[in-house]
């Protein structure tokens, strides 16, 4: 996590920095990696289907969405949170709006105040998806064998 000397994300890609002293107005679309250190006033969403990172550092602050497979916070966040991969949620992270992701990991000491809700992880191909209960996959099943 965040404040550890090993983060268990790693992404490709070029990193994109917001300064400590920079204020960003509008909508970022980006790849590979963003640093927040300073304010973003906008969404932060990456391009579909490229690995993707944001990271909000201590001082850093979003006001907006944040839509990434891959987001680490140890700042503040005002606004809906979106990770398709893997969340981060570090010892300072406040976050002002609504979670969503697939894996999670929050250190003592983190925030959110709003919802928090584990999204389906991608199909695995067979028609059932990770997570699915027994009765769920064996309707799949059986509507398979009708075809």
């Amino acid at each position: 996590m965040l404040g550890s000397k090993k983060t268990t994300v790693s992404v490709s890609g070029k990193t994109t920095l917001i300064s400590r002293d920079t204020v960003s107005v509008g909508d970022l679309r980006f790849s590979g990696v963003v640093d927040i250190e300073g304010l973003v006033q906008g969404n932060l969403v990456a391009e579909p289907g490229k690995d993707a990172l944001v990271r909000v550092v201590e001082k850093g602050r979003v006001e907006g969405e944040i839509r990434s497979p891959s987001v680490i916070i140890n700042g503040e966040v005002e606004g809906n949170v979106y990770s398709t991969r893997h969340l981060e949620l570090a010892a300072k992270a406040r976050v002002q709006g609504n979670v969503f992701y697939s894996l999670v990991e929050m250190a003592a000491g983190s925030e959110v105040n709003g919802a928090m809700t584990h999204m389906a992880e991608p199909e695995t191909g067979t028609g059932v998806k990770q997570g699915d209960t027994v009765d769920e996959a064996e309707q799949v099943g059986d509507s398979a064998k009708l075809d």
